[in-house]
Parts: structure tokens; sequence; C-alpha cells
């Protein structure tokens, strides 16, 4: 990275530091005087919303006030809850909900593209949770090619001035939707009848990433009125946001045994005079990865609110989001695993018979003409289009009795992204080279490596190169539900029943074609953007991995779209297509119970699932079109009751201690549940479902003591534990798969063949990773979390720690928890001035791997250091200046220890400089 732009974070990160240190602002008056006042009831609504208090019609002016909403929810709550409220969500510096909800204790950000994107609550899988908008599901399908979807909720296609509020209830009610391990997260849009009457809002500004160097534009206005009597009114919202993704980075695919490569005479060699050990480690490939992207994401919202009469409430949301997830992704690997026979050397490492092979040489006919054959240095380059149009429609009404109210629901939701593109292809250099397991790799003839014309492909003149393809997913998700809620009550201890039923349906399908080949052709034909300039956040890379020839990704969208022979590849088509239909009926009986300080609800959620799960079953040679039969679907019906207990006392106005206790089950995700299969030929690994899983099933307890020792203030303490009596883990295996390159690419098969990776009709053993049920396993843990203005100075601290020990019973951690995590964010607020800074750190957690069929991996200690500054001008205009990850904190993933290393990534500093505008 150059000095200029590691001067500009320097210079960025100390003024706010220092404006943090020379500015206040007053904290709401209104706010302390509310203190810990406990408000009354709110009847029960569709969609979950029943008791929490009424932030939307309170005016917030400030993080303290914020604050305080946010505890007033926490604090009222019969259940383990932890909220956020708009203002509070607006004075993060973030880009999304997800890293707005990163101070809230228990919950840990997956960062692997730079913003946060997948949240874990208590030490569980993102996928685990369920995340619902004004008590809907918002349909979801993957942007990125070749992923597939699972149900955790893509936090980045929500901008967070959509949300006035979010709570996470970490213990379940009988009136929440099941499906969370870890807890249910429900965020609620803006409310024109809790706003002011022609209420306009909104804001201009800029994001900056410093390692793609480049800025982009982001606005959005939002306009509320409604009538003198409140009886009807209306909310609108239009956005649209643009950022730079620059990720840089090493990968590694997987490791084999040395005696996989026994093939080279030099290997064959060095294992029978015991210079190495056959059962030594070597890594697939060190590969130079770089991945660009510019995602667009525009949004709109139309909400209305009709109230008829005095207790008939009417209340109907929409939501559209376009997303523009157009990216490059290219890797240049010279790959020793397909040129076994050039290997001239390994270098072993520590370690003896368990060590790993640190590095080697690979010769290359090209510039070594006693070489018997071209090596193989490949760049996989991938141009990729995706466009993901969401849509979200609710209508909720609700009418109160005397003493009694009765609410119904209806929603519709889907996704599409039926143009999820890729075209692809392999240019090849064939010269030899020297790999360095953390230096990357060096060509023998930098100079012949550097000249495009050196880069071939197709199969011209026996140098080799993939022609490539042209591939496409079309995906699409689609969620409906209709819901009945009545609640009744009663002069009694139990004051409150709640009963309801609830009907959805889930549809999820995928198609892919790929289509080829491709003419062959080389890198000075099809044109160059010249050479990388990458990895500056890697000290001591060798240049050839930093800077090399690449293709012109514009070039070479137009060569393979004019030259590609459309023929559709049966293999791709068949492991790619799958469909799958979720219906579930619930019905739910709840009591709400207290006397006193003494409070809570007690209940149970009946649930009949009946799954449907499509796909192409078959063996042998894959064949269009494919015959009826091979088409199957698999049934699956569960039936699952959920108890649930909850109980809080009020020791004292300051005191409240907690308990919890329930049943809970948490489904698959539906990509698992099919018999479906994805392939990467190049590398042959591999992912694909099992129709046989059962959900996911735990005992969750809970106790908390919360002290709100002052106004804005709370020191609580809780523990958790969850014992899981079955658990789904994605396990890898060798299976026999049909191999496309056997008709498509014939040298490289061919190489294949040779080093006994494949036989000769095609068939090839690929490192499959599906899922398991691996039996049970446990996750305890205890998060502590403090918060406190200091008293009229401005100033004021959010701080949180969480211990998570997550484990199978039958040994190994869980994935996606981290066993140590805080968080950290002092904020100074006076005057017109603001400024704060968040400081989130977590540990080492399992994660999955790089690509399709690769290894659990390891995702190492990940630091995220963000600081936002305010202004504001007057009570219309204000700005800010964001700074996230300031740090530039590299994103490390190894196999099991980090002598195995597999990813590397950097995706640079980011800053957003915002006009914000209230009239």
């Amino acid at each position: 990275m150059s000095h200029r732009k590691k001067l500009l974070a320097i210079s960025i990160v100390a003024s706010l530091c220092i404006s943090g240190a020379a500015f206040a602002q007053d904290s709401t008056q209104t706010t302390q005087q509310q203190g810990n006042q406990k408000p009354a009831k709110n009847p029960n609504q569709a969609g979950g919303d029943k008791q929490t208090t009424d932030l939307q019609g309170v005016t917030v002016t400030g993080i303290r006030a914020s604050l305080q909403q946010s505890l007033d929810t926490k604090r009222n709550a019969d259940a383990v809850v932890e909220a956020v409220t708009a203002e509070d969500i607006g004075k993060f510096p973030n880009t999304n909900v997800a890293e707005a909800m990163a101070l809230i204790p228990g919950v840990t950000i997956d960062r692997q593209f730079g913003q946060g994107d997948r949240v874990s609550i208590d030490g569980t899988d993102p996928s685990l949770n369920l995340t619902f908008l004004n008590g809907q599901p918002v349909a979801q399908t993957p942007w990125q090619y070749g992923a597939q979807p699972n149900r955790g909720f893509d936090y980045t296609m929500l901008a967070p001035e959509l949300v006035g509020r979010l709570e996470i209830y970490k213990s379940p009610e009988a009136r929440l939707i099941e499906g969370s391990l870890g807890g249910t997260v429900l965020m609620h849009t803006l409310q024109p009848l809790d706003l002011p009457a022609n209420t306009i809002r909104g804001s201009f500004g800029l994001n900056y990433n410093d390692q793609a160097s480049k800025q982009r534009p982001a606005a959005s206005a939002l306009y509320s009125w409604h009538n003198d009597a409140k009886t009807f009114g209306i909310i609108a919202s239009l956005g649209h946001f643009e950022e730079k993704i620059d990720r840089q980075g090493i990968e590694i695919f997987n490791y084999h045994p040395v005696s996989d490569y026994a093939g080279s005479p030099a290997i064959a060699a060095g294992i029978a005079n015991g210079t190495l050990s056959p059962n030594a480690l070597v890594p697939d490939e060190i590969n130079s990865a770089y991945f660009q992207q510019t995602r667009k994401r525009d949004t709109a919202t139309l909400g209305m609110q009709i109230h008829p009469t005095s207790n008939w409430d009417i209340d109907f949301n929409s939501l559209y989001v376009r997303e523009n997830f157009n990216n490059w992704n290219q890797s240049l690997y010279p790959f020793t695993h397909a040129t076994v026979n050039q290997i001239t050397s390994f270098n072993q490492g520590k370690g003896g018979a368990n060590g790993i092979i640190t590095g080697g040489h690979v010769c290359g006919s090209v510039d070594d003409p006693t070489c018997p054959d071209i090596a193989q240095g490949t760049f996989d380059s991938n141009v990729r289009k995706s466009i993901v149009k969401t849509t979200a429609l609710d209508l909720k009404s609700t009418y109160r009795g005397d003493g009694w109210t009765i609410g119904g629901a209806i929603g519709y939701s889907k996704a599409d992204n039926n143009d999820m593109s890729q075209v692809a292809m392999e240019p090849v250099y064939g010269g030899g080279y020297t790999w360095d397991i953390n230096k990357g790799f060096k060509f023998d003839s930098p100079n012949l490596a550097r000249d495009p014309a050196n880069w071939h492909i197709g199969d011209v003149a026996g140098l080799g190169g993939w022609p490539g393809n042209y591939g496409v997913f079309n995906a699409s998700a689609k969620d409906q539900y209709a819901q009945l809620d009545f609640t009744k009550d009663f002069d009694s201890f139990f004051n409150t029943l709640l009963v309801g039923a609830r009907y959805s349906k889930h549809d999820e399908s995928m198609v892919q074609h790929v289509y080829g080949p491709n003419a062959p052709t080389n890198l000075a034909a099809l044109g160059t953007w010249g050479y990388t300039d990458t990895l500056g956040g890697f000290d001591g890379m060798w240049s050839d991995a930093a800077s090399h020839v690449q293709p012109n990704s514009n070039a070479e969208w137009n060569w393979v779209r004019s030259t590609n022979g459309g023929n559709d590849d049966p293999g791709s088509y068949l492991n790619g297509t799958w469909k799958i239909t979720e219906k579930t009926t619930a019905a739910y009986v709840q009591l709400d119970f207290g006397s006193g300080p003494f409070r809570g609800n007690i209940g149970g959620r009946y649930v009949h699932t009946v799954t449907d799960g499509s796909g192409y079953n078959f063996s042998g040679v894959p064949i269009l079109p494919p015959p009826a039969g091979w088409w199957q679907t698999a049934s699956n019906t569960h039936n699952d009751f959920l108890p649930s207990l909850n109980m809080s006392y009020d020791v004292t106005d300051e005191l409240v201690l907690r308990g919890a206790a329930a049943k809970v089950i948490a489904r698959a995700p539906y990509n698992m549940q099919v018999n479906n299969l994805f392939l990467n030929d190049s590398v042959l690994t591999g992912s694909g479902g099992n129709p046989n899983l059962d959900p996911y099933k735990s005992n969750n307890f809970s106790l908390a003591a919360e002290w709100y020792f002052a106004p804005q203030s709370v020191l609580a303490l809780t523990g958790f534990y969850k014992d899981i009596g079955s658990y789904i883990f994605i396990d890898s295996a060798v299976e026999q798969h049909y191999n496309s390159a056997h008709d498509n690419d014939p040298a490289t098969f061919a190489r294949l063949v040779a080093n006994g990776q494949c036989t000769a009709n095609g068939f090839c053993g690929y490192n499959i990773s599906r899922p398991r049920d691996v039996g049970g396993g446990k996750v305890k843990g205890v998060s502590l979390s403090y918060q406190q203005p200091f008293a009229d100075t401005g100033f004021g601290a959010v701080a949180n720690y969480t211990y998570a020990d997550a484990k199978l019973d039958s040994g190994g951690a869980l994935p996606y928890s981290s066993k140590n995590s805080y968080s950290l964010s002092p904020y100074y607020e006076k005057g017109p001035f603001s400024a704060r800074l968040t400081w989130n750190w977590r540990s080492a957690y399992l994660a999955g791997g790089y690509i399709a069929g690769a290894p659990p991996a390891t995702t190492g200690t990940y630091k995220d250091l963000g600081a936002s500054l305010g202004y504001k001008l007057n009570d219309n205009i204000s700005f800010t200046l964001d700074g996230m990850n300031l740090t530039n904190t590299t994103y490390v993933q190894y196999l099991g220890t980090k002598d195995m290393p597999l990813n590397k990534y950097t995706t640079g500093r980011r800053y957003m400089l915002t006009a914000h505008f209230n009239l």
C-alpha cells in the first residue's frame, strides 16, 4: 500500500480521536426524566411484536436518548432481549444493519468480503438464526456464482436507515416463529403515525475504499405524512447505495499427502531415501486471488397505516430492493497437482512424518527443453453478472375489544436472480516456477511469463489452457404466510391468554446451465489490462504473485459470448438443478403472568413441517434430455412440540433477575435437504445435499441479572446453555463423479488420468462435502454488558464481553462460534459535535472453506476498528464522517493449525462522508 494511503488513514483516525476528546453534546433531558419507568403492555400484534416499548413514538435526538430507548425494551421484556433503535443504528459507522448489531452482547459478525454480512448469536451458526422484517420473512437468494442458499439472513441488502428499531430475542416465547437456535431478530421499519406529519429526511454521501482507490455515491430520501386525526398515514422512501469491494489475498484449496505426488521421479526418490515423508502434507496450489466488485443497492419502500376507529388498526408495508453484484474474480495458481511428473523438488518443513511441505519447484518445457511437458501456471478468470431483485409485501389488521384483541396478517416475499451468469477461461503459461507457502510463487523466466502471447487459451500447439465456458444460474425463492392471533386479558395472576396459528410456504429452486466450449486464443490476441498491483497488505510476497498479466475483462466477456459453442453440459445441468417446497403449520398457546415484581410467560408451540426436495439422481454418464425417472422427490415430515418458559423478577427498581427455558428447533439450509451436487471440475471438489436430514433440536436455558443503576445505564450478566440433541455438520468424503473436461478439455483431462486422479471413461475422485447428522453438541457461555453516560460530561461508553464454549459431543468445534469476543464503544456528544469509536474483537472460529467442497476452515482472530464523527449545523442539516476497518485487518483462515494456511485477504479501509437533512 502506498505511503499516501497510510497517511490518509492515520490522519482520519487522528482527527476522529481528537474530535472525540474535544467536543461533547447535550443529552436529551426528557430521556433522563423518563429514567427506567416501565410502560404499559402493548396489545398483541400479528408478527410477534407484542410487548415492546413504542420507540418510534418518542423523539430521539442523540446517542444517550437512543441508548435509553434500547434499555427500556430490554428492561420491560419478559424474555432475554437485546434492542437497537434507529438513532443508535445511525450513530454506528456502518453500511448495513449487520454492522449496526456489532455491539450487542453475544453477537459476532463474519466479514469475509470486508462488510458485516453473517450474524452469529450466542455461539451459533448464522444459518440457525432467523430474521423477520415487520413480522414476516424476507426471501433471499444467492448473489455469488456457485453459492448455495441458506436460512441465514444477508444483512447487506438492508440499508440502516430503513430500520426504526430491532430486537433480538435470545430466549423464545411460544408466540414467536420457530426456527432459531441462538436468537430471533425482529426488525421494524418506521411507521407514518409515529412521525410528525410532512416529515422529510434524506442524505447524500460518498463511500471510499483506500485499497480500491475508488469512491462511490449514496443517497436516500424519506417522506411521511398523516392526517390531523391520525387515522391515516403514508410513508415512502427511496435509497441508492454504491460501494467498491476490493479483496486481495492468497488462497490454498486443500492439502494432500506427499504420496499422492509419487508419480514424480524426484518425489518418489525422496520418499525412497527418507528425505520426504509420504505422510507430509502438500498445499494444493498457492493462489494469488483478486476479487473486484462495485455493489449497487436500490431500495424503495411504501407503507400505510389506516385506523378507521380507535380500536381498529390496518397496517401495510412493502419493500423493493434491486442489488447489482457484478464482479470479477481472478485467481492465478501454478497448478502443481495437475503436473505431477514435472515436480523436481519439495521442501519439507518441520514436523517430520506429519509435517508440511513449505515449497517446491516445477519445471516447464516452455523454458526448459529437458522438462517432459509444460508446467501449468493457470490464470482462472471469472467475469460474473448478478442482479438480485427482492420484493416483500405484508398486510396486518388488529381489532381491540373490551379486554380482548384479534389480529391477522398475510405476507408475500420473492427474490429472484434470473441471470446469475459467468464467463470463465483459464489461460495457461507453460514455464517452470518455484512456490513457497508464505511468499507465493515466482517463474523461472519472468520475462516470458509477463508476455501475454505466452498465455494460451485452448489447446494451441500442445500448450494447453482451458478454453472456458459460459454458465448461468436461475435462482428463485418465495415466501408466503398467513397468521391469526387472539388475546384475552384476565384480572388474575395469569393476566393474558394468547393463542394463534400460522401457515407458511417456502419455495426455493435453482437451475444451472453451462455452455461451451469457447474458441482458442491467447492473451495477446484477446487484450489485457496490463499487470495487477495487488497484495500490498502482505509483506514479503514475491513479485510474480503480486504483479502479473491480467486479461481485459470486457474483452473476455465479449469473446466468450461470441465464440461459445453453446453445448449445454449435461453434468452441470443435472447436478445444479433442484427444487424444494417447505410447508409449515404451527399453533401456539401462551399465558402471560405477573403479580407485583414477578412476571413472565409460559406456553407451547406445535409445528408440523412437510418438506419436498426434488433433484436429479442418476448414475453413469449424464445425458440431456434426462430420462424422466432421474427427477426424484424425497419427502420429509416432522412434528415438534416446543414448550417455553420466561420469568422475570424485579428485586428492586434497579435490579432484575431473569430465567428462561425452552425447546427449540432450527431447520437445515434449503440446499442441504436436496440430493443435488455442485462440482468444481478443475480442482476436483464439490458440495451436495442430503434429503434425509432431521432438524437441529436443542434445549436452551438462560439466567440473567440486570442492574439499571442510573439513567441510560446498565450492568448485565447473562448465562446461556444450549443442549443440542441433533446437529448437522458438513463433512468431506471422496466420491466418484463424471468430469465434463472429458468432453470439453481433453488435454487437461488426459493429465488428470495420467496423474491417477481420473479414469479414462470420464470419472474422477471428487472431494465432496455433504451435510450429515453427527450427533449432539453443547454451547455453554456467559455475556457481560455495560453501558453508562458519565454524568453531564458528554462522555459515555458501551462495552460487552461474551464467552462461548461450543463443541460437538464427539469432539470438535461448532461453526462460527468464537470462544471469546468483546466490543468497546466510547462516545462523546455535546453541542453540535459528536464522536464515537467502535472496537470489535473475536477469537478464532470454524467456518466454511473458500470453494465448494473445501474442508472446513478455521478463521483466525479478527479485529475491527470503526469511528464516526458528526457535526450538527442546525436542526435540519448535519454531517457525518465514518471510518470502518481502520486497521485494515487481514482475514485469515487455516486448516486446523496456523502451519496449514488456507486463505488470507485484505479488503481495505472504508470511509463514508454523508450530509443529512431532516425537515
